[in-house]
């Protein structure tokens, strides 16, 4: 029993190697970088996938309609009202004010020592539009957007559009092995 799950274990680890062979420099690739937040610090995240054909457009990513498939079920799935969780967690992306997305968690610290379980790179995303855009500012964490919510200032708006964006940096508290920025870092 033991030697078949370790053999499992060895060939999914090895589906998705990212460790080159030693000795050997691994090979780099350039991804636009994007700067957001996670509670009031700024984190540098990719965004590769989307669920949705004009957001991947939008977002210069792939089309990746499987994505969607990620969220929590909306109804109860069986007579007994179990419902599927979903994978996700949200982003905050604001429609008619110009500031980068608001993620509502992060790996603590990035990498393979990230202690925080609830963390996933997958988001629903969730449109954030003032009211009066003139009274519009920077909102730095989920917990500014849920108080501009309850103050009226915002409304939002879940979508079912899901977005691949791993978090792979934040600053001094961190970032992914082997990952290097050519401009200022958080």
């Amino acid at each position: 029993m033991f030697a078949g799950t370790l053999a499992a274990a060895m060939v999914l680890l090895a589906g998705c190697s990212t460790a080159p062979p030693a000795g050997q420099r691994p090979e780099m690739a350039h991804l636009p970088l994007l700067r957001g937040w996670f509670e009031g610090q700024e984190v540098l995240y990719v965004t590769t996938d989307v669920s949705d054909a004009e957001v991947a457009q939008a977002k210069h990513a792939n089309y990746a309609p499987l994505l969607a498939l990620a969220l929590a079920d909306v109804a109860p799935a069986t007579p007994g009202g179990i419902r599927r969780p979903g994978a996700t967690d949200r982003v905050y992306g604001t429609t008619n004010y110009p500031q980068a997305s608001v993620f509502a968690s992060a790996p603590q610290p990035v990498g393979p020592a990230n202690t925080f379980t609830a963390y996933s790179p997958l988001w629903q995303l969730v449109q954030v539009t003032w009211v009066h855009p003139a009274q519009a500012r920077t909102l730095r964490s989920e917990e500014e957007v849920l108080n501009a919510q309850e103050q009226g200032l915002v409304t939002l708006r879940e979508t079912r559009v899901v977005l691949n964006c791993p978090i792979i940096h934040r600053g001094r508290l961190g970032a992914l092995p082997g990952v290097t920025v050519d401009g200022p870092t958080p």
